[in-house]
């Protein structure tokens, strides 16, 4: 079955689906990342805080504690698997359009890849391999650059007009 261009071809309600489901999925993509933010000022050591604790810091403005292993397999084990869901959808609906096939395994793909070196990159600098806080922030940059361009060619694909 082909599946190449078929988002130009969708009724007008299967579009507003798509459109509301991306605009919305993009609200709470971006929310995490301030949360994201808030917790870690996006810094490699405010990584390594975040998870790791400050407490040995006498000049922490606040007090940040080791997370436990229960902490850290739930983090990993909720956020890989909505992700899987919410990159899954959003593969599904990238096959639909009429970008060029490279592009599109590419972003397809790349998600999968930096869903699992971000998160478990996470629980590995948590048991102790600090450096992978460095493959953390790139793939959790790429993770969202690859979720940016997806969305934005998808909404722009829901507009454009058969060939």
């Amino acid at each position: 079955m082909e599946l190449h261009g078929k988002i130009h071809i969708l009724p007008k309600p299967a579009k507003l689906l798509i459109g509301f489901f991306i605009v919305t999925l993009s609200f709470g993509y971006f929310t995490g990342l301030r949360f994201v933010n808030e917790n870690t000022n996006s810094t490699t050591i405010g990584i390594e805080e975040h998870y790791l604790g400050n407490e040995t810091d006498e000049n922490a403005e606040i007090m940040k504690f080791k997370k436990s292993e229960k902490e850290i397999i739930s983090m990993v084990h909720n956020h890989v698997i909505s992700m899987s869901v919410i990159f899954l959808l959003l593969g599904v609906i990238l096959l639909m359009t009429s970008l060029p096939t490279k592009l599109k395994k590419f972003l397809i793909v790349e998600p999968f890849i930096s869903i699992i070196l971000t998160f478990g990159g996470i629980w590995l600098m948590w048991s102790g391999i600090l450096w992978l806080k460095y493959i953390v922030i790139v793939s959790g940059i790429m993770l969202t650059l690859t979720f940016t361009i997806s969305s934005v060619f998808v909404l722009f694909q829901l507009f454009k007009k058969k060939n």
